[in-house]
């Protein structure tokens, strides 16, 4: 069992690494990625024309959800890859649901499913993005899920790719003595199990961002950037627009451990869904990367 001494230490390499790595990176537009739920009234409809839409609005990266069915909106991984490669637009990331494996004691074949698509659309990371309530009502449950988490951690890392969970803000909410969230970062293995930290749902749940990089330097590898309304805390609004301070944010990216981050917006697009997304990567080149 890894003592707290190694623990540290271990994890201080690990933010080391990171930091290196997001440093050496180029800082350009390119670099600005969206979570596809951001477009989910329009990407099942016509998946190429809104990746045009999408590349020109000054994104270069998408997150993948909606793989239903061996497909993703009708489309198997290689016909969806190569609309994205048609719009010069590279996916590094994608949601993925794992339930069998998680919850249904499976052999883990549908784990091994998801990486073949993740490599099919180069993806480095499979990410977790929630937990059903039933799942998580006791934090015996999350000792279990997290547990799990390691495991799966284990196929996908042979598979070469890399685990991750993503948070909303039912993980930080007091749960006997403890919180689920407290649970993931004490008991999942950092080099399995990679943290996608959903700004917007930490600071939803009164918590401090940049605590938690002090806290766990390196663990969060990915960012969803998502702003909070100014007249509304339960809706979203486009980045800058808002009450988050995401230049105080991005000027921790090496804290972080950041590779790779998205825009999300769920909510109170102004004036539309895509003239939500393009003012947001407008403020995003202009103002963080």
């Amino acid at each position: 069992m890894t003592n707290r001494r190694n623990f540290i230490k271990q994890s201080g390499v690990l933010a080391a690494g990171l930091m290196m790595n997001f440093s050496c990176k180029p800082r350009t537009a390119s670099q600005i990625g969206i979570q596809l739920y951001t477009l989910r009234d329009q990407v099942g409809n016509d998946p190429g024309a809104v990746f045009s839409k999408v590349a020109a609005a000054g994104y270069g990266k998408v997150e993948t959800y909606g793989y239903e069915n061996a497909r993703f909106f009708g489309k198997t991984a290689k016909e969806f890859g190569g609309l994205l490669k048609n719009n010069n637009l590279t996916s590094p990331s994608g949601h993925y649901g794992m339930d069998k494996f998680l919850f249904d004691n499976g052999n883990g074949d549908d784990v091994k499913e998801l990486i073949d698509v993740a490599n099919t659309l180069g993806q480095e990371y499979i990410v977790i993005p929630h937990l059903e309530e039933q799942r998580r009502t006791t934090i015996a449950q999350y000792q279990r899920i997290v547990g799990k988490m390691n495991e799966a951690g284990t196929l996908c890392k042979a598979g070469g790719v890399q685990l991750g969970y993503h948070n909303h803000d039912f993980e930080f909410m007091p749960l006997e003595g403890s919180s689920g969230y407290t649970v993931l970062l004490k008991e999942s293995d950092p080099s399995l199990v990679k943290l996608e930290m959903d700004i917007y749902w930490v600071v939803r749940a009164g918590q401090d961002p940049l605590d938690l990089m002090t806290k766990h330097p390196g663990r969060f590898t990915q960012w969803h950037v998502k702003d909070m309304s100014k007249t509304n805390r339960d809706e979203n609004t486009e980045i800058g627009n808002g009450t988050i301070d995401f230049k105080k944010i991005f000027a921790s990216t090496q804290l972080s451990g950041l590779q790779h981050f998205y825009l999300e917006q769920e909510s109170n697009y102004k004036p539309d869904a895509y003239g939500s997304i393009a003012a947001s990567a407008q403020y995003i080149s202009q103002n963080l990367v």
